[in-house]
């Protein structure tokens, strides 16, 4: 999903649940070390993927988008909670996510 996409998805998105415009972004930029895993507690945050790497795989109490996956039947790019973060390549992987962080 593109930034632009994800913008619109993102407004929508709070207001389906509720929140209106109670919310502000962060651009997250991870770069993983080849065959790399990391482990992100988005806790109760939204983290909407918007630029991927072929070779990352992004599994969340959510869904998992991993574009080599072959038993999933739909990929997520909207994730939550306990977040992992892989590299499945030789190379440096950059996965690019907008975290959506509600104010109280």
């Amino acid at each position: 999903m593109k930034a632009e996409l994800a913008e619109g998805h993102i407004k929508r998105r709070m207001e389906e649940l509720g929140r209106g415009n109670n919310y502000r972004t962060r651009h997250r930029h991870f770069v993983l070390s080849p065959d790399e895993q990391r482990t992100i507690d988005g806790g109760t945050h939204l983290f909407v993927l918007i630029e991927e790497d072929d070779n990352c795989r992004v599994q969340s109490d959510v869904g998992v988008y991993d574009i080599s996956e072959t038993n999933a039947n739909e990929l997520h790019h909207e994730h939550q909670g306990k977040i992992l973060l892989s590299s499945n390549s030789p190379f440096t992987t950059h996965i690019q996510m907008i975290q959506v962080i509600t104010k109280s």
